[in-house]
């Protein structure tokens, strides 16, 4: 890949939004990038080769595997730009946690977390970027959990979607348009439900002209999103 590609890769990217021109010249040539396609999954490396990722383009599943029953957790969808990874950034990757790609073409940044420490080192402005961008996934991960604590099931899918068009929405006319690529499965797992129970949700809100959806797409109105 030309270096004028890897260098327009991270000029988009939070992370070096405020670097200089010559700190991401820098940080393009430790980095390697990858093109992801569907429904591929990959780790993060271990100890010393544990790597950060930079969601460049696409869309991004981070999950589990419970070994007692080999049930998956979804853990977070990410959408572009984001980073996920060794966040902690200390070679202790969960062994069981991956990411898959969810839409074709994905492309992510991929940093050794040697490199990436070496960087910010020299690089406040990146550091100072990172811990940003980490704290607002902490952040949302304490939202969720309160969503676990005092919503119900249908409460928790109204603010997932709402979450979700505000992310990843398409507005076209007065409506609210989601390329539709999780599965009832996927959401159920998101949200801590059944997939059985996500159905149900979706024709309730669906009766209730809030939206309409198919395999492909999900249409939200006004209505849906704002309140």
């Amino acid at each position: 890949m030309s270096p004028e590609i890897k260098y327009a890769y991270l000029k988009s990217h939070p992370l070096f939004a405020n670097a200089t021109e010559q700190s991401i010249q820098q940080a393009s040539d430790l980095m390697k990038v990858k093109t992801i396609y569907r429904n591929e999954s990959f780790g993060y490396g271990d100890a010393s080769f544990s790597k950060i990722f930079l969601l460049i383009q696409g869309k991004i599943k981070i999950a589990e595997i419970n070994n007692d029953d080999s049930s998956e957790l979804i853990k977070d969808i990410l959408t572009a730009p984001d980073i996920f990874g060794d966040l902690s950034m200390e070679g202790n990757t969960v062994i069981d946690e991956y990411a898959e790609a969810l839409t074709a073409n994905t492309v992510v940044c991929i940093f050794t977390i040697g490199d990436l420490k070496q960087i910010m080192h020299h690089n406040p402005a990146i550091a100072i970027a990172y811990a940003n961008l980490v704290n607002k996934k902490l952040r949302k991960l304490e939202s969720k959990h309160s969503d676990l604590v005092f919503r119900d099931a249908k409460s928790r899918l109204i603010r997932f979607i709402k979450n979700w068009a505000m992310t990843d929405g398409n507005r076209v006319g007065d409506k609210i348009i989601l390329n539709n690529y999780l599965t009832h499965t996927d959401i159920a797992n998101v949200i801590a439900t059944s997939r059985q129970s996500v159905n149900v949700l979706f024709n309730e809100l669906r009766d209730e002209g809030l939206l309409f959806y198919n395999r492909k797409h999900i249409e939200l109105n006004d209505q849906f999103i704002w309140n």
